[in-house]
């Protein structure tokens, strides 16, 4: 079984970990901030992920991305979490764009979440990794990541751990 690697920056590293960590076909998820080229080479929080695109397709992990963070919203900490997804072959550039455009019919407003080369990767701390599993109970899980995995229990559950 050979993996896709693709990586996702919008909202804290934290939430964006917990959940890719609790779908079915992500075989490893890891967190750290990620940078791409040019005017977005500074480092930003995000998470990449490697699937198993015969369980879960790109399309499927897109979607629930723009849905767990605020990919339609250009707020003042954009540069810390910048909205964007990071590509790590050619191919995948053009695959993400026209997913996105497909998926802006289920929003409101515009989604800002931009297509980015992939980089450079600085993992986090060993103390923030898996942040969720070893720290359920916390307020900050419980008031910002418990509501995106209820979101995908209801909305993806075929593909909920």
């Amino acid at each position: 079984m050979e993996l896709t690697k693709i990586a996702f920056g919008g909202g804290c590293h934290w939430c964006t970990e917990a959940v890719f960590q609790h779908l079915i076909g992500v075989d490893k998820v890891s967190q750290g901030w990620v940078s791409s080229t040019g005017k977005n080479s500074s480092f930003s929080e995000a998470v990449i992920v490697e699937f198993d695109n015969s369980k879960i397709d790109l399309k499927t992990l897109i979607e629930i991305h723009l849905l767990t963070h605020k990919s339609t919203s250009n707020h003042s900490m954009r540069e810390k979490y910048r909205s964007a997804i990071y590509y790590f072959k050619d191919y995948q550039k053009e695959e993400i764009s026209t997913i996105i455009n497909e998926l802006q019919n289920g929003f409101l407003e515009k989604i800002i979440t931009k297509t980015l080369e992939f980089n450079n990767f600085k993992p986090s701390t060993k103390e923030f990794q898996n942040y969720y599993k070893n720290n359920p109970q916390k307020p900050f899980c419980e008031k910002y990541i418990q509501p995106n995995l209820k979101l995908i229990l209801k909305r993806f559950s075929e593909y909920s751990k």
